[in-house]
């Protein structure tokens, strides 16, 4: 920003323009209080106006974004044994689960199927045996 003209000249009649002076930063108060506030700064002492609800708030909102980041972090680090593996034991959980329905669905059944189905069995021993 350009200096007007009237500062360069040295006429003593001129009124010169002062800065004003501000009440605020020149009371003894807002001087101390500026004061005390850097010295908490230096410190690492910052002055704490957070409701306890926020600061919890935003704790939980920490700790659940680093939980997610570390998460992601170990799925990233898997190698292909270890998907391999999660694989066959997800195969082998199914067929255990496929067993199990048909194991209960035998035990559920009435009385007659199950005395049919043993002696279907009996005899497919009885003429396989001879075969052999």
């Amino acid at each position: 920003m350009a200096e007007p003209d009237y500062i360069d000249d040295d006429n003593p009649e001129l009124i010169r323009p002062q800065k004003l002076i501000n009440p605020v930063k020149s009371s003894r108060n807002h001087q101390d209080l500026h004061r005390e506030l850097l010295m908490n700064q230096k410190r690492g002492l910052a002055p704490q106006n957070k409701p306890e609800l926020q600061k919890v708030m935003e704790k939980r909102k920490r700790d659940q974004v680093i939980k997610q980041q570390k998460e992601e972090e170990a799925q990233k680090k898997k190698s292909d044994l270890e998907i391999e593996l999660l694989k066959r034991q997800q195969k082998l959980e199914q067929l255990e689960l496929e067993q199990q329905k048909i194991q209960e669905e035998q035990e559920n059944a009435p009385e007659f199927v199950k005395v049919k189905g043993n002696l279907r069995r009996t005899v497919q021993d009885a003429t396989e045996a001879p075969d052999s």
